[in-house]
């Protein structure tokens, strides 16, 4: 993620065509380093989110509302003081820096009108929110830095405002095909040089600018050509171009279901990736920064099941593992049962004492060699033979049984940890908790366990490009009551072809036969909810929802079937409807 100058720039853009003229209305202060304030514009009400919070420096308009402290901290009533009741004037991002400036046009307490400014910093650590006079002197800030915290600029009441020192980085906005080239000829990659000399860029725009113009983020800066120089500057002048113009394109990227970037341009060096749209970069960054922390949260609570299932699964594969040498080890049982046959046939002339003797085995048409124990008698060591393949067969029919029940419990608590994976909301790590204990994993507290019913998951929902309702099962449970509960028997099923995943039903809705898009585009999504997410192709099984059977007492989410067809597809999903 990269809240650079780019991004920036695209937050000032909307607010300006959002609350600029508008008057403030409220000022809460939610958090020690976060301010809340609520402006009239347009006939609206608009909430911008300001804050510090050097893990999480934000600038954005929220739509929601944020629970307020009782008593206000003393920098919001000043706030409240100075320019309660205020009207934004102008809001602009000096130099293309990471800082967003408010002037608010107010009335003093002898009813002149006077100007302030609010100024947010997003500066990582650094980041601050700071009130100015018109003056440009500082008449408060909600953190204080003394020169004993940072000897390069004081942040306190009374002080001069000034910018934070920028180096000798330039601004793109400013920069010729001369200057921009002059700018980046270091020896450093390319990507570093970039957003090492020009303000406002982040690692991110740098090593998406140099795939624009078709190069290796890597190349050394001062090695570059006149023809490749022209190249990037090309893609530079052309990005530049855009936000002159201020067109954005305000977007997610997602690697599943995790979102892993955002921009307000477009990101073409992850096209092998989801990519959303939206409307404002307010949107993007109050649904990214939302995502990320609800998949957090999410892990953290699902690390308990994690490690059990984890557990369970490294000692079922060693199980599973064990039971296969062990299978391999019988399978010298029938030439024990030769061994004995033979010496029964040919015994009754061998010395005693032998160790060994050869016999015509009638089996392969062929001399045999058969080891005798010297210290019993010739015929006894047929008995032992039979007594050895009798053991061994005995073995092998209880581990041919064994094996299997142990690989489909592997597959089971495979195809959980895919679920978990996936998990991205609370009802279903709860559902899939309560599989876990129906199986036996998790020991049931009846007695002092939270008695209160969480909300019921339901499955994931499209809508494919010809009008069919496909739903997907988002873990064992639910696989289990969409396929024989909610599917209908003419209804198609699609699953990911031995691999753990969700089971898919499309409804035929009364249709004789689906389209060939729908069967794509349910095929697709198999391959998406399936362990071979990240593969370039899957194979996909399909059949009709009355060819599956359940075996009794199989697992959850296990089914058999012995008509279907099958297809390859890549695991994307890019344009297919979701249906809230």
């Amino acid at each position: 993620m990269a809240f650079d100058g780019i991004v920036i720039s695209d937050i000032v853009s909307e607010l300006r065509h959002t609350i600029l003229g508008g008057r403030i209305y409220k000022i809460y202060q939610p958090e020690q380093d976060e301010l809340n304030i609520v402006i009239k514009s347009q006939k609206e009400n608009y909430r911008l989110l300001l804050s510090a919070d050097a893990s999480l420096p934000l600038v954005y308009l929220m739509s929601h509302t944020k629970e307020n402290p009782m008593a206000a901290p003393n920098f919001c009533m000043l706030l409240r003081k100075y320019i309660g009741n205020g009207r934004l004037i102008d809001i602009r991002q000096p130099g293309f820096e990471r800082i967003v400036e408010f002037t608010i046009e107010h009335l003093d307490e002898m009813g002149d009108l006077c100007r302030k400014k609010l100024i947010i910093e997003i500066m990582g650590k650094h980041s601050n929110i700071i009130f100015t006079d018109d003056a440009g002197m500082i008449i408060d800030s909600i953190k204080h830095i003394s020169h004993f915290v940072s000897s390069v600029r004081e942040v306190l009441p009374g002080r001069r405002y000034v910018y934070p020192p920028s180096g000798d980085k330039k601004n793109p906005l400013l920069l010729d095909a001369s200057m921009f080239a002059e700018a980046i000829c270091k020896p450093l990659p390319l990507a570093r040089a970039v957003y090492g000399s020009i303000t406002g860029f982040s690692p991110l725009m740098a090593n998406e600018l140099a795939y624009r113009a078709g190069m290796d983020a890597g190349l050394p800066a001062n090695a570059l050509t006149a023809v490749q120089l022209d190249c990037l500057y090309g893609a530079f002048d052309k990005m530049m171009q855009d936000i002159r113009g201020e067109i954005y394109c305000p977007q997610i990227v997602f690697q599943g279901n995790i979102p892993i970037e955002f921009s307000s341009v477009p990101l073409t060096m992850y096209q092998d990736m989801t990519i959303e749209k939206r409307q404002t970069i307010s949107a993007v960054l109050e649904e990214y920064y939302y995502k990320k922390s609800l998949i957090t949260r999410i892990r953290q609570k699902s690390s308990d099941l994690r490690k059990i299932v984890s557990t369970a699964i490294e000692r079922t594969a060693k199980k599973y593992d064990l039971q296969k040498k062990q299978l391999q080890d019988t399978e010298s049982r029938e030439q024990y049962r030769i061994y004995g046959e033979l010496i029964n046939t040919y015994g009754y002339d061998v010395r005693q004492g032998a160790d060994s003797f050869c016999a015509w085995n009638y089996y392969t048409n062929a001399e045999t060699e058969i080891p005798l124990e010297p210290s019993i008698p010739v015929m006894e060591n047929a008995k032992r033979y039979f007594a050895k393949y009798n053991k061994l067969k005995r073995t092998y029919e209880a581990l041919s049984k064994l094996t299997v029940e142990t690989e489909e419990e592997l597959e089971y608590l495979q195809s959980v940890s895919v679920f978990l994976d996936m998990t991205t909301d609370e009802e279903t790590l709860a559902q899939v908790k309560e599989e876990l204990i129906k199986s036996g994993y998790i020991k049931s507290r009846l007695h002092g366990q939270n008695t209160k019913k969480t909300a019921k998951s339901k499955p994931l929902h499209y809508i494919s490009s010809d009008g069919f309702h496909m739903y997907v099962g988002k873990n064992n449970l639910q696989n289990d009551e969409l396929t024989f509960q909610f599917a209908n028997g003419g209804d198609m099923w699609f699953h990911a072809k031995k691999m753990p995943g969700s089971h898919v039903i499309v409804r035929l809705n009364g249709a004789e036969e689906l389209p060939d898009t729908t069967y794509e585009e349910a095929a697709r999504l198999a391959a998406y909810y399936s362990s071979g997410r990240t593969s370039p192709k899957v194979e996909i099984d399909y059949t009709e929802r009355k060819n599956l059977k359940k075996p009794p007492a199989a697992r959850p989410g296990f089914v058999i079937y012995h008509t279907n067809y099958s297809m390859i597809v890549r695991p994307e999903i890019d344009g297919i409807l979701k249906q809230p």
